[in-house]
């Protein structure tokens, strides 16, 4: 069971918290306004926060492209993990 925990621990809680959940990225310094464009969270919460109050951090169809392009990209690693068998048990 522990084993299941280590993804939203180590990696979707931190980039979640990271990602302007709780604060405008505008308010960051200009280099980690640049760093943080790199997690993918902060499409998401971006485009989340353009629909219910009509403002947001990055542009909305910016935003609406990089997570199809994200999602996009998590389907075509797990249609590859399911083609080669990758780590499945038989």
């Amino acid at each position: 069971w522990e084993k299941l925990h280590i993804v939203p621990a180590l990696i979707v809680t931190p980039l979640a918290f990271l990602g302007g959940s709780f604060y405008s990225i505008s308010l960051l310094p200009e280099l980690w306004q640049k760093i943080t464009l790199l997690n993918p969270v902060v499409y998401l919460i971006s485009g989340f926060r353009w629909s219910f109050y009509g403002v947001s951090d990055v542009n909305p169809l910016i935003s609406l492209g990089m997570t199809l392009g994200f999602l996009g990209a998590c389907l075509l690693i797990v249609w590859w993990m399911f083609r080669t068998g990758y780590r499945l048990k038989s």
